[in-house]
Formats: C-alpha cells, sequence, structure tokens
C-alpha cells in the first residue's frame, strides 16, 4: 500500500536552484533522496542515502558535497541535451 513520504522539503544551502529532498523513515533508519526539478523537462535524482548520524537533522558535509557535483554535472548535461552542443567533458 502506498504511503506518502514523510517529509518533502527545500535542501538548504542551493538557493533557488530547485533541490529538493524526501526523508523517509524505516524501522529505526532514516532515508534521504536528493532531486531537482529546476531543469525544465526532467528530473535529475542527485543522491540517495541513508542517514547515519543520530544527531542533528544537518546533512553530512561529504553527501553536500556530492550533491553540488552532481548538480553541476546535471546542468551541464541538461544543456547539452537541450542545446544540442557538447560542453567541456
Amino acid at each position: 500500500m502506498y504511503a506518502p513520504p514523510t517529509a518533502v522539503s527545500r535542501l538548504k544551502g542551493f538557493g533557488g536552484a530547485g533541490v529538493l529532498e524526501v526523508v523517509e523513515d524505516h524501522v529505526s533508519d532514516t532515508y534521504r533522496a536528493v532531486y531537482t526539478v529546476k531543469l525544465a523537462g526532467v528530473v535529475f535524482a542527485l543522491h540517495t542515502f541513508k542517514k547515519k548520524s543520530k544527531q542533528g537533522i544537518a546533512t553530512p558535509k561529504p553527501d553536500m558535497e556530492k550533491i553540488e557535483e552532481r548538480l553541476k554535472e546535471a546542468k551541464r548535461r541538461h544543456k547539452e541535451w537541450t542545446t544540442g552542443k557538447r560542453g567541456d567533458p
């Protein structure tokens, strides 16, 4: 049976980049999926992970860095797809 996610919100630190986070609790664990809807016509899943820290709700720095890198790559690929021009590798 479908159950809606516990929470969907903007991920702080990305301004108006349209980066959203779905948070779901399961048993004693918390899982997160981060995606962007800012790029027209597509949804890019940027990162999914099990939150390991038992303290605080902040997303760990290594995960934030991975999300930043993947958002940059998503923007590059989206530009290629929409313009038909390949950018720098």
